[in-house]
């Protein structure tokens, strides 16, 4: 069965960013944050609450309806999957996110864009993130 990514108990959130550290570790092959495919922020200073910033897993995604080379392909459950050699490096799906949900690879030239594996849920000290079916 499908599942989709979900930030469920972000209250518990410490801001460790051990979440996007695994993230881009274990898919992109890096240990940089911005190569990390979910973002942690807070809401407004130190001493406020987190939120995470994950793709919502929608059934018609914007991201690939406005993709001029169809690199973007529909993921089954939602949510769209990075076809990387068609990827023209354009930019139009980052900006066409509802939620800046697709961060851009200045190094690749390619957008990361969550296709929720779950690595981060599995990781987090706190169980702020969840993996739900769909």
């Amino acid at each position: 069965m499908p599942k989709i990514l979900r930030s469920k108990e972000m209250k518990k959130c410490l801001g460790c960013f051990t979440c996007m550290l695994v993230c881009a570790s274990f898919n992109q092959k890096n240990h940089s944050l911005i190569k990390s495919a979910i973002r942690v922020r807070t809401t407004g200073g130190m001493s406020s609450n987190f939120v995470a910033i994950v793709c919502l897993g929608c059934s018609k995604p914007a991201c690939m309806e406005v993709c001029p080379s169809n690199a973007l392909v529909l993921r089954d459950g939602g949510g769209v999957l990075l076809k990387a050699d068609k990827c023209i490096g354009c930019r139009q799906c980052e900006e066409a996110c509802i939620v800046n949900a697709v961060n851009f690879d200045e190094e690749t030239q390619t957008p990361i864009i969550c296709h929720h594996c779950g690595i981060c849920t599995r990781y987090c000290p706190h169980d702020c993130l969840q993996l739900i079916d769909v």
